[in-house]
């Protein structure tokens, strides 16, 4: 399953959630983290485990972001969501492998007791430090748990002590990293928020950048975002319409027994028409 739009909805507030309730983003993540501030922790805890049925029971794949393992509320988050109503969590301040083993620990013990089965709950990890980034590849592939790896643009940048910049440049190096170790572990790369969330247009050139990175979607932190987000991150008409001219190409020179041939003044080869035939794929089941 792509995810290309993940909306964040404050935990602490009851009704934002329930008005989630109409929105259609490909997931809802119901948040603990961030968006909550301290006095309000265990507040959001209740509130998001008393709202979990009505959230899964639009359909939409329900994935809560639980507090950091170094914040001592990780655990108390975990039980309060884990159960047949989620998809999967959402956990931030990932470092190292061993901070995936610990969460995967945790999740081994707490769907025993809610009788699901083994691996059932999904992991989508943030790596927002240096340590996270140099050690990317390695936590990409620490479970198979993990079905995305996320990029914290904020965290990242503070943990880096520099300023974050208007064209991003400052993070092209680690977004590469972490979309390179998320292809080789086969696991989706989501980009971090764009939090002017009343410019469609930079939004868009901002979703355009992220997928010629290779993220494969991006959390959303208002509901104005999610049709922007998932048009960005589906193959256009335009896309879809070259790459059946270049399948069709290709196919015409097999028969001629060629293996490459040339549309538009571009060498279609083997590489080509497998990215061509992967975007119709996608195109397919999106």
């Amino acid at each position: 399953m792509q995810f290309r739009s993940l909306l964040f909805v404050p935990g602490n507030k009851e009704s934002m959630l329930r008005k989630a309730l109409n929105f259609r983003p490909d997931a809802l993540v119901p948040d603990m983290e961030d968006s909550v501030p301290d006095a309000e922790k265990a507040n959001a805890r209740d509130t998001i485990a008393g709202v979990l049925p009505e959230l899964a029971a639009t359909g939409i794949p329900v994935i809560p972001r639980v507090n950091a393992l170094d914040t001592g509320w990780t655990e108390d988050d975990l039980a309060a969501v884990v159960g047949p109503h989620i998809y999967g969590i959402s956990i931030g301040k990932i470092h190292v492998p061993g901070d995936m083993h610990r969460v995967s620990a945790l999740l081994d013990e707490l769907e025993a007791q809610a009788g699901l089965e083994p691996g059932r709950i999904k992991c989508f990890l943030w790596l927002e430090s240096a340590k996270a980034m140099v050690h990317c590849y390695e936590i990409c592939s620490a479970s198979p748990r993990i079905e995305g790896v996320a990029f914290g643009g904020e965290d990242f940048t503070h943990d880096m002590g520099i300023e974050r910049l208007e064209d991003e440049s400052e993070v092209a190096v680690a977004r590469n990293l972490l979309c390179i170790a998320a292809r080789a572990a086969e696991v989706q790369a989501l980009d971090t928020p764009y939090f002017r969330f009343r410019d469609e247009d930079g939004l868009r050139q901002n979703c355009a950048k992220a997928k010629q990175f290779g993220f494969k979607g991006k959390f959303a932190i208002h509901p104005a975002q999610i049709e922007a987000i998932n048009e960005s991150f589906s193959p256009s008409r335009a896309e879809i319409e070259y790459a059946r001219r270049v399948v069709a190409a290709f196919e015409e020179a097999e028969r001629l027994g060629r293996g490459s041939t040339s549309l538009d003044g571009k060498v279609i080869d083997v590489p080509v028409v497998k990215r061509a035939r992967a975007l119709l794929d996608l195109a397919e089941n999106a």
